[in-house]
C-alpha cells in the first residue's frame, strides 16, 4: 500500500539534500565549536556561515540568531526570560486564546507566579481584532506574544499591525513563527518583531533544531544554565550538523518556492473543498480557505477517530482536530476558542496540511478515500 502523508504540520521528512548535508557534517565538522584548536575552528565556521543563512531568511543581524533545540525551547526562553527580566516594569501579558502550548504552558506557569495573562478572543475564523488587541494593551503590559500562524487551522495574526502598534510601546514582541517559517515571507525589521521563533523539522530539515531571533538590545539571561555558548545567551555545545541541515533546508526554500507552494497548497484546497461539495459530503471548513498548508474540516456526524482511523487504513496519515495524549482524544483548544466548547467540530474533524513533496495524485486519492468513507458509513447507518 501507498502511503500519503498529509501531516505536515505536525513534522516534515528531511529531503535528500538534508539528510546529505547532516551527514557530510557528521563526517567533516565533529569537533567542539567553543575549541580554538583547527576542529573547533571548522566547525565554528560551518555554524556562523549556516548563521548568515538562517539570519539573512527574516532579514536580521547574524548575531541576533540563537540556536536552540527547536521552537518549544524557544518559546520557554522568550517568554519566561522576558516576564522575570522586566517584571519590575510590570506584569501584564497579552497573547491569543489559540496559540500553541508551547506558548500557554509558560504562560500558565508565569501566572502561578503573579503575572497577569490576557487571552485574546478570536472569531470563527481562527482571527483576531486589533480592536480587542488595542483595548487589552496597558502601560504595565511587558510582552506581547502572538502566532504568525496557526497550526490546526492555519489562521494567519496581523503580525505587521501589531508591530507598528507596539514600536512606540515598552512591550517587547515576540511570535511564534514555527508554522510560518518556511512559508510566508519574514522581515523582523519591517514588522517590529523583538523575538522569534522557529523550528527546522517543520521545514524538511532535522529535529531538536531551530532558532531564536533576538533583536540587538533583547537582553536577558540564558534559559539553560551551564557553559558560555552563543555569547552567553544559551548554554550547551552547540549541535553543528543539525545547524547546517537548518540551513540547507532554508537555502533550498527560496523566496520563489515559498510562493509556489503558497499558491499549490491553495489550490489543493480549493480542489478538495469543491469534489467534497459536488459528491455531496457534508462538511464544512474551519476557519477559512487560504494560502497557508493547513486545512481543517468538519465532518458533520462522524468522529474524529473514525475518519482518521479509516483514512490510516487506506494509507493516508492525518491528524486529527484534537491533540491525542495517552490515547485518549483531548478537545482542541483551538476549536473550542473559535466555536464553543459544546461544539461538534471539536469531537468530528480532521486537519489536512500539506508539504513540498505532496502531489496532485495525493490529494486525488485523499478526497476519493473521504468519499468513500462517508458513503459507507451512509450505508451503515442506512442514510440515502
Amino acid at each position: 500500500m501507498s502511503e500519503i502523508y498529509l501531516d505536515n504540520a505536525a513534522t516534515t521528512p528531511m529531503t535528500p539534500e538534508v539528510i546529505a548535508e547532516v551527514t557530510k557534517q557528521m563526517q567533516e565538522s565533529w569537533g567542539n565549536a567553543s575549541t580554538g584548536y583547527s576542529y573547533g575552528r571548522h566547525a565554528k565556521l560551518v555554524m556562523e556561515d549556516s548563521r548568515h543563512v538562517l539570519a539573512q531568511s527574516i532579514n536580521a543581524d547574524d548575531n541576533e540568531i540563537v540556536f536552540t533545540s527547536g521552537g518549544t525551547e524557544s518559546d520557554n526562553t522568550a517568554i519566561i526570560q522576558t516576564a522575570f527580566k522586566r517584571q519590575k516594569l510590570g506584569k501584564h501579558i497579552i497573547t491569543t486564546a489559540i496559540e500553541h502550548e508551547a506558548v500557554l504552558k509558560p504562560l500558565h506557569f508565569l501566572e502561578e507566579h503573579g503575572f497577569e495573562v490576557t487571552y485574546l478572543p478570536v472569531d470563527e475564523n481562527g482571527n483576531i481584532s486589533i480592536d480587542d488587541f488595542k483595548a487589552a494593551l496597558r502601560d504595565d503590559t511587558i510582552l506581547v506574544t502572538i502566532m504568525m500562524e496557526n497550526n490546526e487551522v492555519g489562521s494567519q495574526m496581523p503580525i505587521h499591525e501589531i508591530g507598528e502598534i507596539l514600536k512606540d510601546h515598552q512591550a517587547w514582541f515576540h511570535t511564534d513563527a514555527v508554522q510560518a517559517y518556511g512559508l510566508l515571507p519574514i522581515d523582523v525589521k519591517a514588522d517590529h518583531i523583538d523575538m522569534l521563533s522557529t523550528s527546522a523539522h517543520k521545514i524538511n530539515g532535522p529535529k531538536m533544531m531551530g532558532f531564536l531571533y533576538r533583536r540587538d538590545g533583547i537582553s536577558f539571561p540564558s534559559f539553560i544554565k551551564g557553559g558560555d555558548q552563543e555569547t552567553k545567551r544559551r548554554a550547551g555545545t552547540e549541535n553543528v550538523p543539525g545547524i547546517a541541515g537548518f540551513a540547507k533546508a532554508v537555502e533550498l526554500n527560496t523566496p520563489e518556492v515559498k510562493e509556489e507552494r503558497r499558491n499549490r497548497y491553495y489550490e489543493f484546497k480549493q480542489k478538495i473543498v469543491d469534489a467534497l461539495k459536488e459528491n455531496n459530503v457534508n462538511f464544512e471548513i474551519n476557519g477559512q480557505i487560504n494560502k497557508t498548508h493547513v486545512l481543517n474540516l468538519w465532518f458533520k456526524g462522524i468522529s474524529t477517530y473514525v475518519i482518521q482511523t479509516d483514512l490510516d487504513l487506506a494509507g493516508i496519515a492525518v491528524s486529527g482536530g484534537s491533540a491525542c495524549t495517552a490515547g485518549s482524544i483531548e478537545p482542541s483548544h483551538v476549536l473550542t476558542a473559535m466555536f464553543g466548547p459544546d461544539s461538534p467540530r471539536i469531537s468530528e474533524s480532521i486537519r489536512i496540511s500539506f508539504g513540498g513533496l505532496n502531489t496532485e495524485e495525493d490529494i486525488d486519492k485523499l478526497i476519493s478515500t473521504i468519499i468513500k468513507i462517508v458513503e459507507k458509513l451512509k450505508q451503515i447507518n442506512g442514510e440515502k
